[in-house]
């Protein structure tokens, strides 16, 4: 069997294997996550500048809170490291053609993931929270306390870290034969549903403006995804 190249290993290994693999994987985001904690400080100044300042309600808000932001930035950090783990790890189970396939998969879907997460600080945060403070008034005025800001925050980000994803998975199922342009076209008013659906799901408000906010960017890469698919890959 010349193309065999798939290494078989016994149930022992396999464990072995994934015990060094997960070990590995806590080192790193460990490491990382002390080493964020000691900028946890500066961490919290970004993310709270699109709000302003922030409050606390109990003591021992601040210290979980802290926690998880350093936990959180400790695994962005070493995203890329957990998914080459997660590959290795795989690996031998994989044809040639499959491991060739995921190493041009990983590195733009590392990029678009992170893309994501930036478009999502730069410009849906500040929208969200400035309409959010608009109902504001004299007899009301708003007070963020650090754990429900920061809460919102990452409810409302790590979706678009997944949402950007979206034309390399159709970008993957055209090169595969699954769709096509004409395809694609046909679908567009249910992938319009749909996205309203999924930000429904995921907004961690029941607001139409930030259901609106996660939606339309789906649609834009959609429609992005369509072009790519028509004009660059003429499917």
């Amino acid at each position: 069997m010349a193309e065999q190249s798939k290494q078989e290993m016994p149930l022992r290994d396999h464990l072995q294997e994934f015990r060094k693999r997960i070990i590995i994987c806590l080192i790193a985001v460990g490491t990382a996550s002390f080493f964020a904690y000691s900028y946890v400080d500066e961490i919290i100044a970004l993310l709270s500048a699109p709000a302003g300042k922030l409050y606390f309600m109990n003591p021992a808000e601040v210290f979980f809170t802290y926690l998880e932001i350093a936990v959180f930035a400790g695994v962005l950090i070493t995203l890329p490291l957990l998914l080459y783990e997660l590959w290795a790890f795989v690996a031998p189970a994989l044809w040639p053609d499959e491991k060739r396939a995921a190493l041009l998969i990983l590195p733009p879907a590392i990029v678009l993931f992170y893309g994501g997460l930036v478009f999502a600080y730069c410009f849906v945060i500040p929208a969200a929270v400035g309409f959010f403070m608009g109902f504001a008034s004299q007899s009301l005025q708003p007070l963020f306390s650090l754990e429900a800001y920061l809460s919102f925050l990452m409810a409302l980000t790590l979706p678009f870290g997944f949402i950007f994803e979206l034309p390399l998975i159709v970008i993957f199922l055209a090169r595969l034969g699954i769709v096509s342009s004409a395809f694609l076209r046909s679908k567009r008013k249910i992938l319009i549903v749909v996205s309203f659906i999924f930000a429904a799901i995921v907004s961690p408000t029941t607001d139409i403006f930030t259901q609106t906010m996660i939606a339309v960017p789906l649609i834009v890469l959609y429609e992005i995804s369509l072009f790519i698919v028509r004009v660059v890959m003429r499917k």
